[in-house]
C-alpha cells in the first residue's frame, strides 16, 4: 500500500529525498511519517506530518538537515534529506497512521540509505 523510492548510497555532506506514494483511497491519514532502524539497533521516528493542517514533526537528531513535505494531490510524502552523515545510515520506513488507529499501522517495505563517510 506504501511504496517508498529515492534511497542510494552517498557520499557525507550529500542529499537525497524519498518519497513515499499511495494509491489507496481506503483510509484516512491522520498522519504520515518516516522511521528508520539502523544495523543492530531499535526502529526510530525521524519525522511526521498531520495530514490535516500539515504541522510537522522532528527528532532532535535531524533537525534542520531533513524536512517532510507532501504533494498537493496527497498521494506522496517527501523526505528531503540535507548534509547527510553516517550516522544516518540506515533502512527508511515511510507509514501511515490512519484515522481511528492508535498508532503508525500501516507501513511500507522501506528503503536503504547508506551515507558513507
Amino acid at each position: 500500500q506504501l511504496v517508498e523510492t529515492g534511497g542510494g548510497t552517498v557520499q557525507s555532506g550529500g542529499s537525497l529525498r524519498l518519497s513515499c506514494t499511495t494509491s489507496d483511497t481506503t483510509f484516512s491519514r491522520y498522519a504520515m511519517g518516516w522511521f528508520r532502524q539502523a544495523p543492530g539497533k531499535e526502529r526510530e521516528f525521524v519525522s511526521s506530518m498531520r495530514w490535516s493542517g500539515g504541522t510537522t514533526y522532528y527528532a532532535d537528531s535531524v533537525k534542520g538537515r531533513f524536512t517532510i513535505s507532501r504533494d498537493k494531490i496527497g498521494n506522496t510524502v517527501y523526505l528531503q534529506m540535507n548534509s547527510l552523515k553516517p550516522e544516518d545510515t540506515a533502512v527508511y520506513y515511510c507509514a501511515v497512521h490512519a484515522v481511528g488507529s492508535r498508532t503508525y499501522n500501516i507501513w511500507g517495505q522501506g528503503t536503504q540509505v547508506t551515507v558513507s563517510s
